[in-house]
């Protein structure tokens, strides 16, 4: 019979590891997934979604999407898949806790969870379930009208048209931000429908040169009233360019260019000859809209059609235009014989041409009839400001200008695209 070895002190060392690998073993195998009798146990973890899965109201697909772990943490496999099976861009939060969407869903769209979480038990439970987001009766576009990186003149408007008449202008005005280096003081209102809203934008004074300007239009899921919804988000940055204002004295027969503050250039013209109320040209601040090197009008009211004009300014949609006229050249400095347009010969008329931009001002006096919003398109200086900031659908009443953009009966054209704007 052999003796037992005696014991070293580097065999009670082992023994002693031995025996505590084996309670390390053991205290695992109490803190696993399964009950002592060998049931699943219950995960401690809860699921919180955001929208509830269980909600009766379809979620706004702007609105908040998240999913989160109470007393454990989200697994790295968890989605958020849309209809087609992509995942939607989320991003997990450093506690491993909450997962979010970072991108909006889709109006009317399915969406299904997928993936894992674990408590602190150690027990996993699945992410799972769907839900389907809003479906607008409508929705409704909008287009803005300068474009990003433009330069536009001090007077410029930012106008918004819809397609569709906005009925809900408070909330939709509350969506729009414009922000200006350096400040700018400025306020929307709400001109008349033409084919559905027009909001503009408009400052109380002119711009300064060189200011920059970010617009905002977070239109995307905000609700516009009897079930229509904003179709897109709109964005516009642009800069201000130079100070140019046209001064348009009636009864000086000319018009005065005024670059920086000095006089750029001063040119005979001929203004409306005034005889009848639609011959007259109107006072008030007209602002450059666009322009053609060839322009085809017709005007049935004075008479004629498909007639050809050069280097023509547009500053009014109810037919004015600063243009060349040759057959007027022999009164242009004189007498004013027009259809309520501004004639120049073509040597000056081609000098202007070339120096207006979208937005310049064109200050008009001195004539028996204002500007005013039967003459369309941008007639926003013609209001004072507390006029202009009571159209504010927030601030105001966003009703009171009822005229279309293009008045009826305006000269029409056969005109090409029109002219770059610098």
């Amino acid at each position: 019979m052999s003796a037992n070895p005696p014991l070293t002190r580097r065999s009670v060392l082992t023994a002693a590891g031995l025996g505590a690998v084996g309670l390390a073993a053991a205290a695992c195998s109490r803190g696993g997934t399964t009950t002592e009798d060998g049931t699943p146990k219950s995960p401690t973890v809860d699921i919180v979604y955001t929208p509830a899965l269980d909600s009766d109201d379809a979620p706004n697909p702007t609105a908040t999407v998240s999913v989160r772990a109470e007393n454990g943490q989200l697994n790295p496999d968890v989605k958020l898949l849309n209809a087609s099976g992509k995942a939607v861009a989320g991003t997990m939060s450093d506690d491993q806790k909450t997962f979010t969407i970072t991108e909006p869903l889709g109006y009317g769209s399915q969406y299904t969870w997928q993936g894992s979480a674990v408590g602190f038990d150690r027990v996993s439970t699945p992410i799972s379930g769907s839900f389907t987001t809003l479906s607008p009766k409508s929705q409704i576009n909008v287009v803005v009208n300068i474009g990003d990186g433009q330069e536009v003149g001090i007077a410029a408007p930012i106008i918004l048209k819809f397609n569709d008449t906005v009925q809900d202008k408070e909330a939709v005005e509350k969506a729009l931000e414009v922000t200006t280096d350096p400040p700018t003081e400025g306020a929307w209102a709400w001109l008349g429908e033409d084919n559905g809203s027009r909001a503009h934008w408009r400052t109380k004074e002119y711009y300064k040169p060189g200011t920059k300007v970010h617009m905002d239009a977070k239109l995307y899921g905000v609700d516009h009233g009897d079930g229509a919804y904003g179709a897109a988000d709109v964005t516009s940055d642009f800069t201000i360019g130079r100070s140019q204002i046209v001064k348009a004295e009636a009864s000086s027969h000319q018009i005065v260019v005024v670059r920086d503050g000095d006089v750029l250039m001063t040119l005979p013209c001929s203004y409306g000859g005034g005889d009848l109320d639609r011959n007259v040209t109107r006072s008030g601040i007209h602002v450059v809209t666009e322009k053609y090197e060839d322009f085809f009008m017709s005007n049935p009211a004075a008479g004629y059609f498909n007639i050809r004009e050069r280097f023509a300014v547009r500053i009014s949609n109810n037919g004015e235009f600063i243009h060349a006229n040759p057959e007027t050249v022999g009164v242009q400095g004189s007498s004013n014989v027009t259809n309520g347009c501004v004639n120049l010969s073509l040597e000056n008329a081609q000098r202007y041409f070339e120096s207006a931009i979208y937005g310049d001002p064109v200050e008009v006096t001195g004539t028996r009839i204002a500007l005013s919003e039967a003459d369309g398109d941008i007639f926003d200086w013609i209001f004072d400001w507390s006029s202009w900031t009571g159209m504010s659908a927030i601030k105001g009443d966003p009703d009171q200008v009822s005229a279309p953009a293009t008045p009826s009966g305006a000269p029409t054209s056969n005109a090409p695209a029109p002219a770059p704007a610098g």
